[in-house]
């Protein structure tokens, strides 16, 4: 985000930086339904309708909050990308997805919120202030995938052969990708998002803790299938 001008704006953009710490602190403190306009107003200091010369209601509040983690977490992801640069673009794209992991870990109660919560009307808007920061953030293992489809096409399914629902639909996110990946491959790439996606949403909201202490060799053992889907060679931790 651009940097403030004018000792007004700065003044309002470290106020709106105090109402976005004082919802995480309600958040991660007393879990989400804590975290209503009045809370955050008491806990900045503010009343509940001084607030709303900030944000219009609790929706754009919520909205603003998860676009902070979303970009938090995209940037994680980024920097591990970024630190093998050189690297195979299959290396990279492991490396982004422990990142991932290893943030959501460190934040469940902000990784919960993201992705555990339903979405608001205002909030799933292309072009709103969450819709803008989820998209960096999906965009981290789409551009890889789309880097390892051009130069390394992995298999993928014959497009005639899925249902003529899936069909539509994979062709429709294909236009919206830009045609950066054909309906057949955005089939694989989507794929391999909800099955990590999913296994992450257990570990973190401790669905599997009635069989599992340590989830990350089960982590590793979802990373290696999905190299062997995309094509890839796995590289990572021994458990010989």
């Amino acid at each position: 985000m651009p940097a403030p001008t004018g000792r007004r704006a700065r003044l309002r953009q470290a106020t709106l930086a105090e109402i976005h710490a004082a919802a995480r602190k309600l958040l991660v403190e007393q879990g989400s339904a804590a975290v209503t306009i009045n809370a955050v107003a008491r806990q900045v200091g503010m009343s509940g309708p001084a607030l709303y010369h900030y944000y219009a209601g609790h929706d754009e509040l919520v909205g603003a909050v998860t676009a902070d983690f979303f970009r938090e977490m995209a940037a994680a992801m980024e920097q591990a990308r970024d630190a093998r640069a050189a690297a195979p673009v299959g290396d990279r794209m492991l490396a982004v997805c422990r990142a991932m992991r290893a943030w959501a870990i460190a934040h469940p109660a902000e990784f919960g919120w993201i992705f555990a919560s339903p979405v608001a009307g205002p909030n799933r808007r292309p072009g709103s202030v969450r819709h803008q920061a989820a998209q960096r953030f999906e965009q981290v293992l789409l551009d890889l995938t789309v880097e390892l489809w051009r130069t390394r096409p992995f298999p993928v399914p014959d497009l005639a052969d899925l249902p003529p629902s899936l069909r539509g639909q994979l062709t429709a996110y294909s236009a919206a990708i830009d045609g950066q990946l054909p309906p057949e491959a955005a089939h694989l790439f989507l794929t391999c998002w909800v099955r990590l996606y999913g296994l992450l949403c257990m570990e973190v909201l401790h669905q599997l803790d009635f069989a599992y202490t340590d989830l990350e060799p089960v982590f590793e053992e979802c990373l290696r299938e999905l190299a062997g889907l995309l094509g890839f060679g796995y590289s990572g931790r021994s458990y010989a």
